[in-house]
């Protein structure tokens, strides 16, 4: 075997080692698909992604949302990654008497307790997170669940 070939077999095993993030590529179909949805259902929604680090790769704002809404999808897309679940599971956590209660003061206050963000997660890791706000609680939730599941499609057309 040459040196070539065996330097790529190195790099290919060393980057199926390595964890990984969700691209720019997919975060652009993701927050495609999920503005579309968020259109028919009359909801002027900001959407971010976050990567698996919980660092921001996107974030796009429908004309006319709510200014307030940017930074809570941006929260809602790093409490995914960071807790490493929905933030609607976490509103049941983090309610009065809940075993999380109070988390929302911690992180800077970055953490969001209300529902709206899922993580994304390829092959069982989670390599992304996803928040939606500008709609009810109930809106952002449904839009972010459809989202969730968006990304599992567009995850399986890239293999």
């Amino acid at each position: 075997m040459d040196e070539t070939r065996i330097a790529e077999a190195v790099g290919k095993a060393v980057r199926s080692l390595l964890p990984r993030s969700i691209t720019p590529q997919e975060a652009h179909k993701l927050a495609k698909a999920v503005r579309c949805r968020a259109r028919s259902m009359g909801v002027k929604a900001v959407i971010a992604v976050s990567d698996a680090h919980a660092n921001p790769i996107l974030c796009e704002a429908e004309e006319g949302a709510y200014i307030a809404s940017w930074d809570i999808a941006l929260n809602k897309s790093y409490t995914v990654v960071a807790l490493k679940m929905s933030t609607a599971a976490l509103a049941e956590l983090a309610a009065p008497g809940g075993e999380l209660y109070g988390i929302q003061f911690t992180n800077g206050g970055k953490i969001v307790v209300f529902g709206g963000g899922e993580p994304l997660e390829s092959e069982g890791r989670i390599i992304g997170g996803l928040g939606v706000s500008g709609g009810s609680a109930q809106q952002d939730t449904a839009l972010a669940a459809y989202g969730k599941q968006i990304f599992k499609e567009i995850c399986s057309d890239a293999e």
